[in-house]
């Protein structure tokens, strides 16, 4: 199917979904590949990245063919039909990594159509990324695994700067229907948005719709609509002189104390103290 661009209505749905996704490095190897490296017509379950140095090799991708060469990058999404051999006395020698991005239930790389081969990159940058992501992958601490998070998602976030933004075809009526329910959270912030009325407007039953928007955002609706309430408070705050009780009143809330309480949960500081250290 040919992928759509991306509306710009579409793009704080896509934004929140990014925003929730949750990347897990599996392994990540610097590896010289052997003769004899090959695998045909398997559909993994995580991501791969194959940074390729030098030599030669073949790739086929969801049915299409790659013969790589050395500074491309090439993105193997889960879930899609992948080929690899080695095609000469000279093999590859590759940075790889495989890893899983979810982003609420699915798989991160089903919502975006991205390309499979980057071959304009920064070589000296890349380079120095996959290395370090390699070293880390060999400690065994923890702050070597938040690092490694780390470095994943800038190259990921490089990929994404690199290529124009996608949409699948197949999941253009889910954003579209994402983004239907967050223009309607945005436009009654100021009021008790309430499930049932969220429910309603999407013409589905409460219960199916908290499955339905917790597997898209990772996260609750009446958590996702106090996410919102405090985004547009932290705007108030900075950029108006309301009082603590009207911006407590434009984002839905009856009682000051009650805001305050909320937002001090939600951001860790109180609005006054917020309003002040800024």
């Amino acid at each position: 199917m040919n992928p759509k661009q991306t509306d710009p209505t579409n793009q704080t749905a896509i934004h929140d979904i990014i925003r929730n996704m949750q990347v897990h490095v599996l392994n990540a190897q610097y590896t010289q590949c052997w003769p004899e490296w090959r695998e045909l017509d398997y559909t993994p379950s995580y991501s791969k990245l194959y940074y390729i140095v030098e030599g030669e090799g073949w790739l086929k991708i969801n049915g299409q063919p790659f013969w790589p060469t050395p500074g491309q990058l090439f993105l193997m999404p889960a879930h899609v039909e992948q080929s690899y051999s080695a095609i000469s006395d000279r093999p590859f020698l590759k940075y790889w990594c495989h890893f899983t991005a979810t982003a609420g239930d699915l798989d991160f790389f089903q919502w975006l159509d991205v390309p499979y081969c980057f071959d304009s990159l920064d070589q000296t940058q890349m380079t120095a990324l996959f290395h370090e992501l390699f070293l880390l992958h060999q400690e065994a601490s923890i702050p070597a695994r938040l690092k490694e998070k780390a470095i994943l998602l800038d190259i990921l976030s490089q990929l994404l700067t690199a290529a124009p933004l996608l949409i699948h075809q197949n999941r253009t009526p889910e954003i579209e229907r994402l983004t239907v329910i967050q223009q309607y959270i945005d436009s009654h912030l100021h009021d008790e948005v309430t499930l049932e009325g969220m429910a309603a407007h999407l013409h589905l039953h409460p219960n199916y719709f908290i499955k339905y928007f917790k597997k898209h955002f990772g996260i609750s609706p009446l958590k996702y609509v106090i996410r919102k309430k405090m985004e547009k408070a932290k705007v108030l705050l900075k950029t108006t002189s309301l009082s603590i009780k009207e911006i407590g009143a434009r984002t839905g809330f009856d009682d000051a104390n009650h805001f305050s309480k909320t937002f001090r949960r939600e951001i860790g500081y109180s609005p006054t103290e917020y309003r002040t250290n800024l």
